[in-house]
């Protein structure tokens, strides 16, 4: 009752009010033992404490107070009741999440091809395997081994470069998955039946077809009693049927059934199917499933419907009307409702998401408001939606369990099968199989025999899985005429030299080489400029727009040093055709007190004060640079063209190593609780910047650590980071600040996702996080880390990533945008080489040819352009946008005008917060401390 009155009193969500009671009711619990310890009211709270997620009280948009029970909402942050303007929504991008064509490597890669297949035990006795082939990657030239672990808590798949001076090791591989310790050591499996058990195995992970209940409910209808016993449906009903795929008869029936009788039409004559991206997709309609006059529960529509785990409610009536609730469903195993209505005055869809509270998060993020009028749009949102949901639901910890223990029990009893064949030397050893009827004569050709016959049944396999329905066969039309946000421009097609480093100025890109100097690239139009000589050997560079600055760090070892330089300066200096600047010139822009400088890191959100962290081996020097009150253009005008005297040094901290890695994280205040993240030996810090003071954020417990890079994101206001290093990206909340501490605990909030092959730099531009490998480009999803493509990129170097992505390929022009990651893959064999049907990996270059880099980009407003749209209110707008005007010249058409830096930046890490929190549910954070001062209240009233 309690949480009931807060809720109508403050027109909030009680499902948000409640667990905000509860907390709040914790809170104050030692003292509510104390002062009332054998009151009624005391029994009443603890009883209200002990409230199963299933029995709290929740309140849906329009205000009705209802059951919601374990699931939250998403409605695209918009209430069922406001007014909205149908068709103003443009386009959010849509993707398949952890596509299956991506994660079910075995049966694309390796299955009937020439590979691999080891078995062992590791340190506690657990067995596991391993599969390993080299394969080319979509006829790229770029040679590289995948390898797929199976073992008891899951499988692993990673990617490694090809060398070919250079054997990968099987220890070498299972090193990079972080097992180093065995009991027994692998041995490699040569029998070719090794490929179905494998199959088996990577059968585990989730299905290639799904299965869709689909309800029809009418209005008013409050119970599921009411809405399974429907004969039939309405026109609206038969509308978004026909919408969703085609009606076809059961009774013989040769595609996937989805469960459905196709020879005795015991489950209905007809149903909806269709074929989305590959995969098959089944619908079970309440309205064309038997129905029962004499069953008033409809049975046997139940045991289908409520056995799926997506579910679609089609619901009549307008938005006025009494809304679905998934505690009408009597159903332990549906873990995602839909709730879709029809509009017959626009013509639009209206969609709800309901989603268990242990499914992890899954997009696409509803728009906002949630209407679609364009149907075939509605219909693509709906079935990712839905696909996305059920992948999702098969990594909560009820679904996953069972696997991992099915897993477990697949692994034990092959490596118990296998077992005998240590006396028979099958494994170990490169004995000839049994299976051939006749043996060859010499080592050579038994091994090309076994081949051939290990091919024979791996593609015997392959064609059985595909005719069972087990596996996606129409992928090769799969987003063939779709321009993704991702494909890539060609911005220089001949640069002949080596880039270092650069950073985008305006639509151009100052790109640093070790033997040119400086330049200022605009593309394919215009030649290259020289900005400085080949004396400023400049090893990391940030353009500043908004601040009207250039920051380098030139030379290396004890020259090392940082530049400060005024854009507006240097862009004189291009129009009037002055020398080119040597480091000679550059000597009254260069920080004293950054002698030895190896790396340095700059706040993102940098409005009134600009923060650059410096560090000199194992010490870190803080410097800032405030904006002077700017009266016109009197500081250009007084002819100070080098900033150095506007940047003051703060203090210094020493840390035990030199750090790889450094981020400057920003506390919500800006006063005193400013945090440097740093990256050395196997550990990720946080320093504090006013105190000097390190706690520990993550270690790492591998035995070798590739750090990769430190990215700070926010959301409400309060820090967190990308922690990248190895194949691991994990997602680190830092909060809440207490003071000038952080308190750094395990949170909800907090996940990691494993990349395929190991990332030399990351990019996130939300709903994107970019991964740049050695040959391509891996792009998930920020919210969760769910992979949605790979781009093929053959001798890949990132360049640029501040504003747009710029970066660097010997892939010829016409390629680099269609790199992706379809079938093409080659048979070989990775231990050794020769053999059946051998790929050929010709040289990059041929006789004579000279090493010219290409240059690409990839727009940054491509990436995120269809989402800055959706608006966000955050407490680091206000430190943000206060960004006082540059002092540059008016523009030249040298260099073009593009938005700054920082207010793209900030709205892209806006969105994500919306995002992320869009996909939790709605949460008012005002209830929280209402409730604190209503039970602080009533404990005093207890005590008087």
């Amino acid at each position: 009752m309690f949480a009931v009155g807060l809720t109508l009193s403050h027109g909030g969500d009680a499902s948000a009010a409640v667990p905000l009671f509860v907390c709040a009711l914790s809170c104050v619990s030692d003292l509510l033992i104390t002062v009332c310890h054998k009151s009624w009211l005391f029994r009443c709270l603890i009883l209200s404490m002990s409230l199963s997620p299933s029995q709290l009280i929740s309140s849906d948009a329009d205000g009705a107070i209802q059951r919601a029970g374990r699931f939250r909402v998403e409605n695209g942050s918009s209430d069922e009741t406001s007014d909205y303007t149908p068709g103003t929504w443009r386009r959010t991008d849509v993707h398949l999440e952890n596509p299956e064509y991506h994660t079910r490597w075995f049966f694309k890669y390796f299955l009937g091809k020439v590979h691999q297949n080891y078995v062992g035990t590791d340190a506690e006795k657990n067995p596991f395997y391993l599969s390993v082939v080299l394969s080319d990657q979509n006829n790229q030239r770029v040679p590289q081994y995948r390898a797929i672990l199976w073992r008891k808590a899951g499988t692993l798949k990673i990617s490694l470069p090809y060398s070919p001076t250079k054997t990968l090791s099987v220890k070498s591989i299972l090193s990079a998955m972080n097992m180093d310790r065995f009991e027994k050591g692998p041995r490699e499996i040569l029998n070719p039946e090794i490929q179905k058990d494998l199959l088996v195995l990577e059968e585990q992970e989730g299905s290639v077809n799904f299965k869709f209940g689909v309800l029809y409910a009418k209005d008013g209808q409050l119970t599921d009693d009411e809405m399974f016993s429907n004969e039939m449906g309405s026109e609206s009903f038969d509308k978004f049927l026909n919408l969703l795929g085609d009606a076809i008869t059961l009774q013989g029936w040769a595609g996937y059934r989805g469960g459905l009788d196709t020879k005795n039409d015991t489950t209905g004559i007809k149903s909806i199917y269709t074929v989305y991206q590959g995969h098959e997709l089944m619908f079970h309609v309440s309205t064309m499933l038997p129905y029962s006059k004499e069953n008033k529960q409809q049975v046997e529509r139940k045991r289908h419907i409520g056995n799926d785990i997506v579910t679609i409610v089609f619901q009549e009536g307008d938005d006025a009307s009494s809304s679905f609730k998934p505690s009408m469903i009597r159903s332990h195993f549906t873990h995602i409702f839909a709730l879709v209505r029809y509009n017959s005055q626009n013509d639009s869809y209206r969609l709800k998401i309901f989603s268990e509270e242990s499914v992890p998060l899954f997009g696409p993020p509803l728009p906002s408001p949630p209407v679609f009028t364009d149907h075939q749009e509605f219909r693509d949102f709906l079935l990712v939606k839905l696909i996305n949901g059920e992948k999702a639901t098969l990594e909560t910890p009820t679904f996953a369990q069972k696997r991992q223990r099915t897993l477990d029990m697949l692994i034990r009893s092959l490596y118990q099968d296998l077992m005998p064949d240590l006396h028979k030397n099958m494994l170990n050893r490169r004995s000839f199989s049994d299976v051939l009827p006749e043996s060859p004569k010499s080592a050579r050709k038994k091994e090309e025999a076994r081949q051939a016959e290990f091919v024979r049944i791996g593609q015997a396999l392959k064609l059985k899985t595909i005719v069972r329905g087990d596996a996606p066969t129409s992928l090769v039309t799969t987003g063939l005429c779709r321009k993704e946000p991702w494909e890539s421009q060609s911005f220089c097609s001949t640069f002949p030299y080596e880039i270092v480093c650069a950073d985008s100025w305006g639509q151009s890109l100052l790109t640093a080489t070790d033997t040119a100097g400086v330049m200022l690239l605009d593309g394919e139009t215009v030649l290259p400029v020289q900005v400085f000589d080949k004396t400023m050997v400049v090893k990391q560079m940030h353009v500043l727009e908004p601040q009207d600055l250039l920051i380098t760090r030139a030379d290396k070892g004890k020259d090392a040093r940082l530049y400060v330089f005024r854009l507006s300066a240097m862009k004189r200096g291009l129009e009037e055709r002055q020398l080119v600047r040597s480091k000679c010139d550059s000597r009254e822009n260069k920080l004293e007190k950054t002698k030895g400088c190896h790396l340095y890191s700059i706040n993102t959100h940098h409005g009134s004060e600009l923060r650059i962290v410096a560090a000199i081996r194992n010490k870190l020097l803080l410097i800032t640079r405030k904006h002077p009150r700017f009266e016109g253009f009197s500081a250009v005008a007084s002819g100070a063209d080098s900033p150095v005297e506007e940047f003051q040094y703060i203090r210094e901290i020493c840390l035990c190593d030199p750090p790889v890695v450094m981020a400057l994280v920003d506390g919500p205040t800006g006063e005193n609780d400013n945090m440097i993240c740093v990256a050395y030996k196997h550990q990720f810090d946080l320093i504090n910047e006013s105190t000097g003071d390190a706690y520990r954020l993550h270690h790492v417990d591998a035995n070798r650590v590739n750090f990769v890079a430190a990215i700070d994101v926010y959301e409400d206001g309060e820090a967190g980071l990308l922690l990248c290093y190895n194949y691991i990206c994990y997602y680190k909340k830092v909060c809440p600040f207490n003071g000038s501490t952080p308190m750094i605990q395990s949170n909800t909030s907090d996940f990691h996702f494993s990349w395929n092959q190991m990332p030399n730099a990351i990019v996130c531009a939300f709903p994107y996080i970019l991964a740049f490998t050695t040959d391509s480009i891996e792009i998930r999803l920020v919210v969760n880390g769910n992979l949605v493509y790979t781009a093929v990129v053959p001798e890949l170097q990132l360049s640029a990533s501040r504003s747009d992505i710029y970066f660097v390929s010997s892939a010829p022009v016409s390629s680099a945008s269609n790199c992706s990651s379809r079938d093409t893959s080659s048979q070989s064999s990775p231990q050794t080489p020769t053999g059946y049907e051998m790929p050929v990996f010709p040289s990059p270059l041929g006789d004579g040819e000279a090493a010219c880099k290409h240059i690409f980009k990839i727009p940054l407003c491509n990436l995120v352009g269809r989402s800055i749209e959706r608006p966000l209110k955050s407490p680091l707008v206000n430190k943000v946008l206060t960004t006082p005007a540059p002092t540059m010249v008016p523009p030249t058409p040298l260099i073009s005008a593009t938005h700054s830096l920082s207010l793209s930046r900030m709205e892209i890490k806006e969105i994500a917060s919306r995002t992320r929190k869009e996909l939790l549910g709605k949460l008012n954070h005002n209830i929280l401390t209402h409730l604190l001062c209503v039970t602080v209240m009533v404990v005093l009233n207890l005590v008087v």
